[in-house]
């Protein structure tokens, strides 16, 4: 497979996602497949997933605690078993009813046609921060 197959292949992950079409992106991972975000305090789908199930479990986690607003790649990069991909998004955290905007970094890995890795560089304070509730001081008097 070539740089530009998997470019390709990166592209359509992206649109599974956006469709919400869980299972055709789980069809281009490994079974193994390591997902990773950085930590992050309050962030609860911060960290490592591993498996297919941990993918499914890493959606879930996103879906019940932000809802997206704006979500775009800007930029593929391809070199080698790696796709990097640069862009920006804008979500809405249920939680704490704020939005978060952030400009981030995905590295793609490939081995033998399919996704290995997957790992998300964001601005983790910005994102934390929002994820974070609003602390309220306790009323004296």
């Amino acid at each position: 497979m070539n740089e530009q197959a998997r470019t390709g292949l990166v592209q359509q992950a992206y649109q599974n996602i956006g469709r919400g079409d869980l299972q055709s992106l789980l069809n281009l991972l490994a079974d193994d497949v390591q997902w990773q975000l950085p930590d992050m305090e309050n962030v609860p789908f911060a960290g490592k997933w591993q498996g297919h199930e941990g993918v499914r479990r890493f959606f879930a986690a996103v879906g019940a605690a932000q809802d997206v607003v704006e979500f775009e790649p800007l930029e593929f990069i391809a070199q080698g078993d790696q796709v990097v991909v640069i862009g920006h998004f804008i979500m809405r955290i249920k939680a704490t009813n704020r939005d978060v905007g952030s400009d981030w970094a995905h590295v793609w890995s490939f081995k033998g046609g399919k996704i290995i890795r997957f790992r998300e560089y964001v601005d983790t304070a910005v994102v934390s921060k929002a994820h974070t509730a609003a602390r309220t001081a306790p009323k004296t008097g």
